[in-house]
């Protein structure tokens, strides 16, 4: 692109970063990044930027911080007079008024293999489920939610063993590869759209703090994929005399959930001695 055309980025946590690092280093730097506004974290709830703010500030690239697409914050969108944007773990939807600005439209990097996994947890439902795949989709976003024609797709084998911190990086990563790629041919209308076979969408929902609860006693490969899928966050836990026991560490072994390390509540970390089996 090279500054011929301009595109705005749309991101905010880790995952963006892969997506813009990828971007960056095939010489694709935006020309602003619209991303959530600074966020209290922590015990003492300190003022932080968001991930993709820190990228922009290391690299001189100017920052819109938006907590709701008004018709002031569209407008000054619009004035930039991107041609092309792109979205990537943003965690909003983009409203019609803004999709209708670029010229040659938003391309959304999507972590599955779309119509599969729409939603919320894209990177987290193979996981969860066991599936012996996953990857990433390039599509051409519309009003709906992860329902635009894809440009590109490409498929990541897994072995049964990563986490979503793991697989996350190695998707967005790719994302950011796979737009460097499609873009020209994009720009010059090279592309042929697919359109998605709606029939076979699957959703995912927003995961909550409850979503991570097990019984250890259960079926060893549901507590195993729930460890895989939920690491980073929410994590999973389960309560001993009444005790909330955060699980840090696990792995499957001879068909047998094995916790390795536990954060019980109000304590520090600590080695799991009592290997829990089915």
């Amino acid at each position: 692109m090279e500054n011929k055309e301009k595109f705005i980025f749309f991101g905010t946590p880790d995952y963006s970063v892969y997506t813009l690092d990828s971007l960056s280093a095939n010489g694709y730097i935006p020309h602003l990044i619209v991303t959530a506004p600074d966020r209290p974290v922590g015990r003492h709830f300190t003022i932080t930027p968001s991930d993709a703010k820190v990228w922009a500030l290391k690299h001189n690239v100017p920052t819109l911080e938006v907590e709701k697409f008004t018709k002031e914050i569209i407008e000054d969108i619009k004035s930039k007079q991107a041609d092309l944007f792109i979205v990537s773990a943003y965690g909003k939807i983009l409203p019609k008024e803004l999709l209708e600005i670029p010229k040659i439209g938003t391309l959304n990097v999507h972590p599955s293999l779309l119509p599969l996994y729409r939603g919320p947890a894209p990177e987290k439902g193979p996981l969860l489920n066991g599936d012996k795949e996953t990857g990433v989709t390039i599509i051409l976003l519309d009003e709906m939610v992860d329902h635009g024609p894809i440009l590109l797709q490409k498929k990541v084998p897994l072995t049964g063993t990563e986490t979503t911190p793991e697989i996350a990086k190695v998707l967005f990563t790719m994302g950011g590869q796979m737009l460097a790629e499609i873009i020209p041919k994009w720009i010059e209308g090279k592309v042929e759209l697919k359109n998605q076979d709606h029939t076979k969408a699957t959703l995912t929902k927003k995961v909550t703090k409850q979503d991570g609860l097990i019984d250890p006693n259960g079926d060893p490969l549901i507590n195993y994929n729930k460890y895989r899928a939920y690491s980073g966050w929410p994590g999973i836990y389960f309560f001993q005399d009444g005790k909330r026991i955060k699980v840090t560490k696990a792995h499957l072994e001879d068909g047998k959930f094995i916790i390795e390390r536990i954060i019980p509540e109000g304590k520090k970390e600590i080695d799991y001695k009592n290997k829990i089996q089915n």
